[in-house]
């Protein structure tokens, strides 16, 4: 689809939203934007939500930095002026509800006629599906090929749901006459899943993810809720649950209930805002966790070879 042509893309509110020519201006939240980086949409700037401040979080930006992508600031400060001088032809948010976008008041992009569209990343979908939702806008968007994390291009497209014993025997396409080709994306995300699997069945290291709130209080993430750390249990990573109380994506308490819980490995929420572990057992190991992964299959490759790694470097 060119430029010239007609664009339509009906959101994850159900927004049925459409634009005279493909948008070629792409204004995202953060986590929206490192992902359409990944898949072959440079935005022209991106901005943050309530927990960000006015520089780029370093465990947000994904390659953003990088590629030279400005950075507004939060998303709820950003005004009509703000938003019309960067002249955006359609703006890319994330939904945790399915009704709202999470890091920009709609009624300013309204007021503006600029199309505003918001995928889900919230535990309704899969995490196969969140990248796929993705991976649809950025051809609708015209992306150039893709980069794998190796840098090899690829064509942009449904990123296919292949996990486990399967993803080892994907191949990587054969180009006739030349040096093997780089694995695509999709492929090396399923060779980083069955890498992942092999290591977490033969350790059977107990994981915990959190994130901290300061030295008295620690949000422990409850694993179903949250698309990835569900797709990690699938994959044989045996995550504890932290057990009953209020809140459906986290429970609070504090970092006794660490040491109650007896993690082998503590996935760390390490954006700019959480604090660092506190009092953790003797002989736990640490490795980061960024809950706001950009949802792209370079990205997520990334994440699951790092806890490979540390869930090798943990098992006895």
């Amino acid at each position: 689809m060119s430029g010239t042509e007609g664009w339509g893309f009906t959101d994850d509110r159900g927004t049925e939203l459409g634009a005279a020519r493909v948008p070629l201006r792409v204004a995202a939240y953060v986590r929206a934007g490192a992902a359409l980086l990944d898949l072959g949409v440079t935005p022209v700037a991106v901005y943050g939500s309530g927990h960000d401040g006015e520089a780029l979080d370093p465990a947000k930006s994904g390659g953003l930095r990088a590629a030279g992508v400005s950075y507004l600031g939060p998303g709820r400060a950003l005004g009509e002026e703000a938003l019309s001088e960067l002249r955006p032809d359609v703006i890319v948010d994330v939904t945790y509800d399915g009704k709202s976008p999470y890091a920009l008041d709609e009624t300013v992009a309204e007021r503006l006629g600029i199309p505003l569209v918001a995928l889900s990343v919230g535990s309704e979908l899969t995490l196969p599906a969140i990248l796929d939702r993705f991976a649809t806008l950025a051809a609708s968007l015209a992306a150039e090929p893709a980069r794998s994390a190796s840098g090899a291009e690829s064509a942009v497209g449904p990123v296919p749901a292949v996990s486990g014993a399967e993803a080892a025997a994907v191949p990587a396409p054969a180009v006739s006459g030349a040096e093997p080709a780089e694995p695509t994306p999709a492929v090396d995300l399923a060779a980083a899943e069955a890498l992942l699997r092999g290591v977490a069945v033969r350790s059977g290291v107990a994981v915990l993810a959190l994130s901290g709130a300061g030295a008295e209080q620690v949000h422990l993430a409850r694993p179903q809720a949250w698309p990835e750390l569900a797709h990690l249990a699938g994959l044989g990573v045996r995550l504890l649950d932290p057990g009953p109380g209020p809140g459906a994506n986290w429970l609070t308490g504090d970092w006794a209930r660490v040491a109650e819980l007896r993690p082998d490995l503590v996935l760390f929420d390490d954006r700019e805002h959480a604090t660092p572990p506190y009092e953790l057992p003797s002989g736990v190991r640490l490795a980061p966790w960024n809950p706001e992964t950009p949802p792209s299959p370079a990205a997520y490759a990334r994440f699951f070879r790092d806890l490979a790694e540390a869930l090798a470097a943990q098992a006895p």
